[in-house]
């Protein structure tokens, strides 16, 4: 079992745990999430659990990025994944600031239905972010105007709609994307 590395207690939550990845156990989990047709800006619909396991292995690898499940009083319900916006392609799109982390968030089917529930995960995710950097980018999918109207209820402030360019590597493929970028600066 991975250790923790973040756990907190949101009023009207629960205690939220943010735990590392675990490519073998959590695969067939995060396969299920990723393959709905609400998860198709995640960019992974199609894939099969071995797929899906083997991402998450490759991301592991990496010191640059890293990939979360979030549980609320043990039960999972949001993939996280942070970066160094440097050592990504966004980092084409816009100026990276020392301090700065890149995440993306997925929350898990059926959890999206209850009222304010979004919004108080991100309370600890932001503190979870924050904690040992000053500023959050985020370049959700320019189409999806769910997660982008609910980043700005959160605070991130609307930055420019850029083309993150394709990356094809030995070990990845991630198609061009059309992206809003938004950022939440520590106060």
């Amino acid at each position: 079992m991975t250790s923790p590395v973040h756990v907190q207690t949101v009023e009207g939550l629960g205690t939220v745990t943010v735990r590392p990845i675990d490519p073998d156990r959590d695969a067939p989990l995060l396969h299920g999430w990723v393959n709905e047709e609400r998860a198709r800006f995640w960019g992974m619909v199609g894939t099969t659990v071995e797929q899906v396991r083997d991402i998450y292995a490759h991301l592991d690898s990496l010191t640059t990025h890293h990939g979360f499940l979030v549980l609320r009083d043990d039960e999972p319900v949001c993939l996280f994944q942070t970066y160094d916006p440097a050592a990504d392609r966004v980092s084409e799109c816009y100026e990276v600031r020392p301090g700065d982390i890149g995440v993306h968030l997925l929350v898990a089917p059926g959890t999206a239905h209850e009222p304010g529930f979004t919004g108080r995960l991100l309370t600890a995710l932001v503190d979870f972010c924050l904690k040992d950097h000053t500023r959050i980018v985020i370049e959700p999918d320019a189409a999806n105007e769910k997660a982008i109207a609910r980043m700005v209820r959160a605070g991130f402030e609307p930055g420019p709609e850029v083309v993150l360019p394709e990356v094809d590597l030995p070990e990845v493929f991630i198609p061009e994307k059309k992206a809003r970028l938004a950022f939440l600066t520590r106060p």
